[in-house]
């Protein structure tokens, strides 16, 4: 959830800021807004330091080494014309220009030596030049009708070309020198930024204040959660300054701290990839924690690959700058085994015939067939439709909340037409309701969808405009949703691709295994451990593409959320 922000607004005198901004740091729950842009002519000039400092680096670092890449691969190419040349010999291009002004038009040939015919030096005048390689090099004076399709003459000889590569290797040289001269500036220079970097940060701390009354007070403005006003009042009030407070609003554009239980809080990390919510918004995170370890399990599906999660995620705790990703591990590997067992599946092997699982478990395991159709496509499928009509039910209820009832009518339209209409076909295909009745309340659902969609989008605009814009809208939903569901199908993909190359793998291994001798035995625990560490690999990186895609995407776009909030950053001991 989005934790509830108090904005604080302290009126002060100047010459009290440093110690006040010091007290606000010990308390270590204040964030204090910064300007993006210089407040004054000192952080101006601290920018204009590190903006020039971070330009003569970057040309050092990457400016320089393109620059001598374009003449390394000049030289590259200058090579690859000498040797080109030197296949024909020192000759002079206006020599040969001018025997093509006496009619005698010289053109240049090759081919594979055992496809030169020695019958051609009796029907044309020709002149071998050189044989290398398994190739023949020759010319052919007035060869209008040889058999073979000419090469371009030498625009050079190759002597030329060796002086200009002579003359650019000087120059190589040269640069390379004063690129050394200069990396070894690199240093220092970084050093420099980082000293400006720190004092432009502890300046604007204090220059996110707006100076009033003649530069004589100071106004700072921060924001911290409102389960700490009572504590942080009674500290404000022995404070040298005045202030007010009041509940932050959209239009403060306050900082999001996300609240969740240690459950939710892993997943957090993949809101933050995305963008932290709007003040008004809604915290997607717990969403995300349910259907995000679901889909990662669908697309592992395999309990034998959650088992290896587990282990991975045990040994992730003692490694050190991974240990705070160890329990999302963990996590997505316990998901990984009870999918996994329910798809019947450990190690790409079957166990729904397994002697040692009770026909009670067995009962459980997602069933090879529905209705003709594989069951795993069916329950990806069933899974994204509950995703969306979710996506939309959380859309409806914020916006009511933001914009009211009657400003949201269209939005409550499509969810009653589309969750509406999933809930019947559920409640109906079950038999709890008669044909008869299913009527009558599809019937309703649609007269009453059509009104918001159609009709009632926007009470502040013509009818007419109303029914344009829901017709445009409907085509819209009508592609986007089907397309959406569709999209769900890549749990079910993902899963089988994983399935059956591990099954190949295990098919080999087999294979290998023979009749069981020591060879056997080697080569077939080679092939598994090898073949099984490559599928576990691949299946792990779609499994976490792809769902973080479904939750991006699918569920953000027809829930409505927007990633626009900045997050909570409030002024610490060691920031």
């Amino acid at each position: 959830m989005i934790t509830p922000m108090t904005r604080y607004d302290f009126i002060l005198l100047s010459s009290g800021t440093e110690a006040f901004l010091e007290k606000i740091q010990s308390l270590g729950v204040v964030d204090i807004t910064r300007s993006i842009k210089p407040v004054d002519s000192t952080s101006a000039a601290l920018l204009d330091k590190i903006t020039a400092l971070k330009t003569e680096i970057s040309e050092i670092e990457k400016g320089s080494d393109a620059h001598l890449s374009a003449l390394l691969a000049r030289r590259s190419e200058f090579e690859k014309e000498a040797a080109s040349a030197e296949i024909w010999g020192s000759f002079d291009a206006s020599a040969i220009a001018d025997l093509e002004s006496k009619g005698l038009k010289l053109s240049f040939y090759s081919c594979p030596t055992k496809k030169y015919d020695p019958e051609w030096e009796n029907q044309h005048a020709i002149q071998v030049i050189a044989e290398q390689k398994g190739f023949t090099y020759f010319t052919v004076v007035n060869a209008s009708d040889f058999p073979l399709k000419a090469l371009p003459a030498p625009a050079r000889s190759s002597e030329a070309v060796r002086a200009e590569i002579e003359a650019l290797d000087a120059e190589i040289e040269e640069y390379r020198s004063k690129l050394a001269d200069r990396s070894s500036e690199l240093p220092g220079l970084k050093a420099k930024l980082a000293g400006l970097s720190a004092e432009l940060d502890r300046y604007l701390a204090g220059a996110a204040t707006e100076s009033a009354a003649e530069d004589h007070l100071t106004v700072v403005t921060g924001f911290a959660p409102s389960e700490n006003d009572e504590a942080l009042k009674a500290e404000f009030d022995k404070l040298d300054a005045f202030y007010v407070s009041a509940d932050a609003a959209l239009e403060d554009n306050p900082p999001i701290k996300l609240k969740n239980n240690k459950f939710v809080s892993m997943f957090e990390v993949l809101t933050d990839m995305y963008g932290r919510p709007a003040y008004n918004g809604f915290d997607p995170t717990p969403y995300i924690s349910i259907f995000f370890l679901l889909f990662f399990a669908m697309c592992m599906g395999d309990a034998g690959y959650g088992l290896i999660l587990i282990l991975v995620g045990l040994l992730l705790k003692k490694a050190k700058g991974f240990a705070s990703l160890a329990p999302l591990v963990v996590t997505l590997g316990c998901a990984t085994v009870v999918v996994g067992f329910l798809f019947h599946t450990f190690f790409s092997v079957d166990i729904s015939g397994w002697a040692i699982i009770p026909d009670a478990l067995k009962s459980i395991m997602v069933p090879a067939k529905v209705a003709t159709y594989d069951g795993t496509m069916v329950l990806a499928l069933a899974v994204g439709i509950v995703h969306l009509c979710l996506a939309m039910i959380v859309k409806t209820v914020y916006a009511t909340k933001n914009q009211g009832f009657l400003n949201s009518l269209g939005v409550w339209g499509w969810t009653l037409l589309i969750v509406g209409g999933v809930v019947v076909a559920m409640i109906a295909l079950m038999g709890v309701i008669d044909a008869t009745l299913t009527k009558i309340i599809v019937i309703v659902l649609g007269s009453l969808s059509a009104l918001g969609i159609f009709l009632l989008n926007n009470l502040h605009r013509n009818p007419l405009l109303n029914i344009g814009a829901g017709l445009w809208e409907a085509y819209n939903t009508a592609t986007g949703v089907l397309g959406d569901v569709l999209s769900y199908l890549r749990l079910y993909a993902l899963g089988l691709a994983g399935s059956m190359l591990g099954f190949a793998f295990n098919d080999l291994a087999k294979m290998a295994l023979g009749d069981g001798g020591v060879g056997g035995w080697i080569a077939f625990v080679l092939i598994v451990v090898i073949g099984h560490t490559l599928n576990l690999a691949m299946a792990a990186l779609g499994a976490f593409v792809h769902p973080l895609r479904l939750n991006f995407l699918e569920f953000f776009k027809n829930s409505g959320y927007e990633g626009v909030g900045r997050n909570y950053n409030p002024l610490k001991k060691n920031n």
